[in-house]
């Protein structure tokens, strides 16, 4: 609930205003990923490939944690639904192959995962969030500040379970 005191601070700040403060605590959220860029060559190194891994660690549990058992749950159990996920995985699991492959001059045994499409789509993702959030802020300011909470708060998304159908 939203106290008279906070309802007060809520109306002095613009709309722009929130959707830059929102933005700017998203960013700082991924400031530890800027960081290992600036981080010399050799221990980048060391510390790029695990960051990849997590980076698509986080990305295909929450698919497959998150978003397809609540498809399973709004569109039933059908083959299309996960049809659609594993189209999903191909999608930028061949690209990576090919870009791998065709653009690599190192000897076979020191091939490793590029990870560039997991980036471009993590960046997509995170496009689409800013979006939303601002799209929330426009509705209303109480509304843009629950939907920072859902979107960037690791805690609701680790509770969420699937939503029953209506």
């Amino acid at each position: 609930m939203i106290t008279p005191s906070a309802r007060g601070v809520i109306q002095l700040m613009p709309t722009l205003g929130w959707i830059v403060a929102a933005s700017t605590a998203m960013a700082l959220i991924a400031l530890p990923g800027s960081i290992a860029l600036a981080l010399p060559e050799k221990t980048f190194g060391k510390v790029a490939l695990p960051l990849v891994a997590v980076a698509a660690g986080s990305l295909l549990g929450g698919a497959l944690f998150h978003l397809l058992p609540e498809a399973v749950t709004l569109l039933g159990n059908h083959l299309a639904v996960h049809g659609w996920a594993a189209d999903g995985v191909f999608t930028f699991f061949l690209p990576e192959q090919y870009l791998h492959w065709h653009h690599c001059h190192r000897p076979l045994a020191a091939h490793r995962p590029l990870g560039y499409l997991i980036l471009i789509a993590d960046g997509f993702h995170n496009f689409i969030d800013g979006l939303a959030i601002g799209a929330a802020f426009i509705a209303s300011t109480e509304l843009g500040i629950v939907a920072r909470r859902v979107i960037a708060g690791p805690a609701t998304r680790l509770s969420r379970q699937p939503c029953a159908p209506q």
